[in-house]
C-alpha cells in the first residue's frame, strides 16, 4: 500500500509539473565547451629485458648518480635488484609540469609491487600487495576424450584464463589422485561437478584457491570429496560423504596427466635389446624434465646411477613396501640418500639416463621383496574424520553437497555459465 501512495504522489507530482510547463517556453542554459584536464603525471612503463639491470633502467631516468644510489638503497629496503627477472614491469611516474621523477612501481610478481615515492628529503619505499577479492565457481560437464579438454573447452569456465583453468584441472588430479588414474581410466561419457572457491586478483586472475566440494563419474561409479578444515588454520582435507579420507598411502601414480607406454608384464620384449624379458615396473611417457613425485611417505635409500635404469632413487616405505624410480634427467636438490619425503614432494625430473630410447619414467613397486603391479593394487584409506569433529564434519559436509547438488546430474547439466561472490554464500615415446 506504501509503495503504490508513494507512486501515485510521484505521477501526480510528474503530473502536475508538466501541466505547468504547458503553454511556456523552457529557458535554453547553453553549453560550455569541453575542457581539456591536463593529467596529473606522465608514465612510463618499462619492461626488464635480458642483460638489462634495475640501474641502468634508473641512469636512463635523468637521476644523478646520489639519488639512483638513494633509491636503490629504498628498493634494497623490500626486495634484492639483482634477483629482477626478465619481464619486470617496471612503471617511471613524472610530474607533468616538469618532468620531475616523482615516483617508480616495480612488481616484483602478480602479487607484490615495490612502490617508491619521493619527496624533498629523498626516496621511500613500501611493498603494496594487490587486492583480491572471493568468489565462487560452479561447473559441471561430460568428458569426451579426457578430463583436460572436458574442463578448458567447458563454456561454463571461458570467463576464466586459460591458466586458471588448467590449475582447476591440477586440482581435481590431486584430490582424485588416489582414487583415478586419469591417464589410462577416464572413459568417454564420465561426468564431473564441482564447486571451487578462489581469490580473485583485478586482472581477473587467481591468486590461489581450492576445492570446497567436487564429484566425479567413472565408468557409472561416483566418487566424491568435501573439504573439511576442523582447524580452520587451511590444512584441512578431503572425505567421502562417509567421512573417510580420499586419501591413500600411496599415490595412484608419480606423474601428472601422462600415458603409459609400458605396462607391468612378466613377458615384454625389451624395445632396445629385442629379446623377452620380465617388466616388472610401469613406463610413464613423458617429457624431459617433468617433475617426478614420492608416491608415499618414506626414506630415501638409494640416489644415483643403477645400471640400465641410469639416474635412479629408491624409497623405502612402511610395512615392507619399496618403490623405484629410474631414467631420472636428474634429482631435487633436497633429495639424499637418508632423506625423509611425504608423499607428493618432488624427488626428481623425467629424463631418458641409462637403457632408453626416449624420455620417459620407469616406476616400480615391491612389498616384501616382490614386485607389484603399482596400476593394480588396492590400498587402504587414511584415517576418517576424527570421532570428535563427528557433528561439525556433519553440519559441513551437508551444506558441501548442498552445493553441489545445485549443480546438474550427468543426465541433464546445464552449460550456462555460473560464479557467486562470496557475500552470496606433450607426450613422447619411451621405454626401457
Amino acid at each position: 500500500m506504501g509503495r503504490a501512495l508513494i507512486g501515485l504522489g510521484i505521477f501526480l507530482l510528474t503530473g502536475f509539473g508538466l501541466v505547468g510547463c504547458i503553454g511556456s517556453r523552457t529557458p535554453d542554459a547553453g553549453t560550455l565547451e569541453p575542457v581539456f584536464a591536463r593529467p596529473a603525471e606522465i608514465v612510463e612503463i618499462h619492461g626488464l629485458r635480458s642483460g638489462e639491470t634495475f640501474g641502468k633502467v634508473l641512469g636512463q631516468a635523468s637521476l644523478t648518480s646520489m639519488e639512483q644510489s638513494s633509491l636503490l638503497l629504498a628498493f634494497r629496503e623490500q626486495a634484492n635488484p639483482r634477483r629482477m627477472r626478465v619481464g619486470t614491469e617496471i612503471t617511471i611516474r613524472r610530474r607533468e609540469q616538469d618532468g620531475w621523477l616523482r615516483g617508480v612501481d616495480v612488481m616484483l610478481n602478480p602479487d607484490e609491487t615495490v612502490r617508491l615515492t619521493r619527496d624533498e628529503l629523498g626516496w621511500s619505499s613500501a611493498t603494496v600487495h594487490t587486492p583480491v577479492w572471493t568468489d565462487t565457481i560452479f561447473a559441471a560437464g561430460r568428458i569426451d576424450e579426457i578430463l583436460w579438454y572436458a574442463v578448458i573447452d567447458n563454456p561454463q569456465l571461458s570467463v576464466l584464463p586459460v591458466a586458471d583453468r588448467a590449475r582447476l584441472i591440477h586440482h581435481l588430479d590431486q584430490v582424485f589422485q588416489w582414487q583415478i588414474d586419469f591417464s589410462r581410466q577416464i572413459r568417454q561419457g564420465d561426468y564431473y561437478r564441482f564447486v571451487f572457491e578462489r581469490q580473485v586478483r583485478p586482472d581477473g586472475s587467481m591468486r590461489a584457491g581450492h576445492l570446497i566440494a567436487a564429484e566425479l563419474v567413472n565408468q557409472g561409479t561416483a566418487y566424491h570429496a568435501l573439504w573439511f578444515d576442523p582447524n580452520d588454520d587451511g590444512s584441512g582435507t578431503y572425505y567421502d560423504v562417509e567421512g573417510m579420507s580420499v586419501r591413500r598411502f600411496f599415490l595412484k601414480k608419480p606423474l601428472e596427466f601422462r600415458r603409459i607406454s609400458s605396462r607391468f608384464s612378466f613377458n615384454r620384449r625389451h624395445p632396445i635389446l629385442g629379446i623377452n624379458r620380465p617388466h616388472r615396473a610401469v613406463d610413464y611417457a613423458a617429457a624431459t624434465g617433468t617433475p617426478v613425485m614420492a608416491t608415499g611417505d618414506g626414506v630415501v635409500i638409494h640416489r644415483g646411477w643403477k645400471g640400465e635404469m641410469g639416474n635412479s632413487v629408491e624409497i623405502r616405505h612402511p610395512n615392507g613396501f619399496l618403490t623405484r624410480y629410474g631414467h631420472f634427467q636428474g634429482f631435487a636438490s633436497t633429495i639424499r640418500v637418508g632423506t625423509r619425503v611425504r608423499q607428493g614432494d618432488v624427488i626428481g625430473f623425467v629424463g631418458m639416463t641409462g637403457l632408453a630410447n626416449g624420455p620417459h619414467l620407469h616406476y616400480e613397486m615391491w612389498r616384501s621383496g616382490r614386485p607389484i603391479d603399482p596400476t593394480t593394487i588396492q590400498l587402504p584409506a587414511g584415517d576418517p574424520v576424527p570421532d570428535d569433529m563427528w557433528p561439525r564434519w556433519e553440519s559441513e559436509s551437508g551444506l558441501r553437497l548442498a552445493l553441489l547438488e545445485e549443480l546438474p546430474t550427468q543426465n541433464g547439466f546445464e552449460e550456462s555459465p555460473r560464479t557467486r561472490s562470496a557475500d552470496e554464500t606433450g607426450e613422447e615415446e619411451g621405454g626401457s
